[in-house]
């Protein structure tokens, strides 16, 4: 099997635009050999940036958590991101990533060196968000806080992600539902966990082992305002095994329905629907 074609990419560092996938670390940089790199993402979707500046924000906070202290601002990197997008056609679905590593430090990094990278590239919308996504209950676990660096959007906890999507694949779905070390529901691999159950929309409660996803937060006001009544809970897996309908939040594809759960089929139900519907209708007025 062939290798996909690359996508468009822009990336910004140290004052100039780069196309492709620029040579800007080393085995001596921080960032790759002691991990004090971290990350956030947001979407370019029919012109619009939902949530853009929260986006920017957290990766600075983020950084910090980490221990670094980087020199740009939200209001930088958000005039970074409209320079960057000018150099690709207005249509296009992109992904924005604007990335902050250590360059020096020896275990802990230098908080001084941190360095900040903008990297932009096309990303088409997946099929996902019609065709719905299959999960099964992972053997993985996402961390505590006090084990990890969980309150970070940082690249060291992505390991944990991909080997609960490789063993999710290898089963015949597409992610994992991962649990906290107390064996509650946390979240899919990737992204936050939505169910419904008899016209509530429950969610798990935030308990220091998975982000508070911006489109979390965003989906959960969404459904508030439009009367939905939304709960907050430590969940039961088994909660999920009689839930009337799942859905997971992301950025990378927002909101889309769960349709297999382990050996059960399920459809996108009325509540899902909703879900989508205003966060796409927000996303169309911002």
């Amino acid at each position: 099997m062939g290798h996909a074609t690359p996508s468009k990419t822009w990336t910004w560092h140290q004052g100039t635009w780069h196309e492709g996938n620029p040579a800007i670390i080393g085995p001596a940089t921080h960032g790759m050999w002691m991990s004090s790199t971290v990350f956030d993402g947001a979407r370019r979707i029919n012109g619009k940036t939902p949530d853009l500046k929260p986006h920017c924000a957290r990766v600075i906070r983020s950084a910090q958590f980490m221990g670094l202290e980087p020199k740009i601002t939200v209001g930088e990197i958000l005039e970074l991101v409209a320079e960057g997008l000018t150099r690709f056609d207005p249509d296009v679905a992109l992904y924005i990533k604007p990335i902050i590593y250590g360059e020096t430090g020896f275990l802990a990094p230098d908080a001084d060196s941190a360095q900040f990278v903008l990297c932009i590239n096309e990303s088409a919308m997946p099929e996902s968000i019609t065709t719905g996504f299959t999960a099964q209950k992972s053997s993985f676990r996402r961390p505590s806080p006090e084990s990890a660096p969980t309150e970070a959007k940082a690249s060291c906890l992505y390991p944990n992600v991909g080997r609960a999507v490789n063993e999710a694949k290898g089963n015949g779905f597409d992610t994992g539902v991962m649990l906290d070390p107390i064996g509650h529901v946390a979240e899919f691999s990737y992204a936050n966990l939505f169910f419904a159950k008899d016209g509530t929309v429950y969610t798990p409660a935030l308990n220091g082992t998975f982000l508070n996803g911006l489109t979390r937060q965003r989906v959960i006001q969404l459904l508030r305002d439009d009367g939905v009544n939304v709960v907050e809970k430590a969940v039961k897996y088994s909660e999920l095994q009689e839930a009337d309908e799942i859905f997971g939040t992301g950025n990378f594809y927002k909101v889309a329905p769960c349709v297999k759960l382990d050996d059960r089929n399920l459809q996108p139900g009325p509540l899902t629907k909703q879900a989508q519907n205003l966060y796409w209708a927000f996303s169309e007025a911002s």
